[in-house]
């Protein structure tokens, strides 16, 4: 599992949240903080910026380090230093790993899709595994303790309720699994059988998990009005929400559904973002079809999750290191 550490601003609940999680998984947890490249190399004030933010870089994941180790002794850590934008390196870190946890800063939604040191919204669109955002801690006091999936047919959401049933058995929790009914201008659309329709589609949508997953109970709801503000309100006192990356709809040119980008705002719990398994991506994502159409692709063939296999070094150069990892040979980004 990867977190993510920021050096200007650590995310406690999202170290919190990755510790736990890697004790529950029996995974690494990876602290790996990206210094990004200065512009000017050449100018003396750059030259000293980049030495203060790498100083801040190495105290930033050495704190996150020492409080990991406070929280669970035992669990194994590895820690890295890398040369790089943050979200590339944390993308190419997520084709071999099980999870990728960040925190959220908070930024407006400009500085989050175009700035340099925008993490959460490049990430959670690309990444090749489950990305975990952690804006405020998990409602732990709330029993019994949930986690809420949200569910639309599509096959990402597919995606998400299988990994959600997961995540509730290792919590023991009860899983509520949400089908949003946006309100139509269609008379026709918005009476009983309409919502017979959608419920139909939400029990296919859940069928199976329970014999699967014997100890989790899972409840079924159709919930009328704006997606991004029903489920929101749904998991207000949740450990998680847990959503495919790409729904019905969504922006233009991009990855990320129009749902998931407003709940990476306004989720009041830990969001989980699950995209579809690389052998369902080609065939379902456009953009995969774009890529086969000109014969060329930005992702490689599917790899062994964190733990499970041979990782080969990321782009970067590695700082400490406690457990086993990349070189340091490994080339700068």
């Amino acid at each position: 599992m990867v977190l993510g550490v920021d050096p200007r601003e650590q995310s406690v609940p999202a170290l919190v949240w990755a510790a736990d999680e890697a004790v529950r998984r029996g995974l690494v947890l990876r602290l790996v903080v990206a210094v990004p490249p200065a512009h000017d190399g050449l100018r003396y004030d750059a030259i000293a910026r980049q030495s203060a933010l790498c100083i801040r870089a190495e105290s930033a994941i050495a704190n996150a380090e020492d409080l990991v180790r406070e929280l669970h002794d035992g669990l194994r850590i590895a820690t890295e230093r890398v040369n790089g934008v943050p979200a590339t390196v944390l993308r190419d870190m997520a084709q071999h790993a099980a999870l990728v946890v960040v925190g959220s800063r908070r930024l407006g939604r400009p500085a989050e899709m175009f700035s340099e040191s925008s993490v959460v919204v490049p990430l959670t669109a690309r990444a090749d595994c489950p990305v975990v955002v952690v804006r405020a801690p998990e409602h732990t006091a709330v029993h019994p303790p949930t986690v809420v999936v949200g569910v639309d047919g599509s096959a990402s959401s597919q995606a998400a309720v299988a990994f959600a049933v997961e995540e509730a058995s290792l919590r023991e929790a009860r899983l509520r699994a949400v089908w949003v009914w946006p309100r139509s201008v269609l008379a026709h659309d918005d009476g009983e059988g309409g919502l017979a329709e959608r419920r139909r589609l939400l029990a296919e949508s859940v069928a199976g998990w329970t014999e699967r997953y014997p100890d989790v109970a899972i409840s079924q709801e159709v919930l009328r009005g704006h997606p991004v503000e029903q489920l929101a309100l749904a998991s207000q006192e949740s450990l998680s929400l847990v959503v495919g990356r790409r729904g019905r709809g969504g922006y233009s040119g991009m990855r990320l559904g129009s749902t998931v980008h407003g709940l990476l705002h306004r989720a009041p719990c830990p969001l989980i973002t699950v995209p579809l398994p690389q052998r369902e991506r080609r065939t379902a994502d456009p953009a995969w079809a774009d890529r086969s159409r000109s014969g060329t692709t930005d992702r490689p063939g599917p790899t062994a999750p964190l733990g499970t296999g041979a990782r080969p070094p990321p782009r970067g150069t590695v700082g400490r290191e406690d457990a086993p990892g990349p070189s340091e040979g490994s080339a700068e980004r």
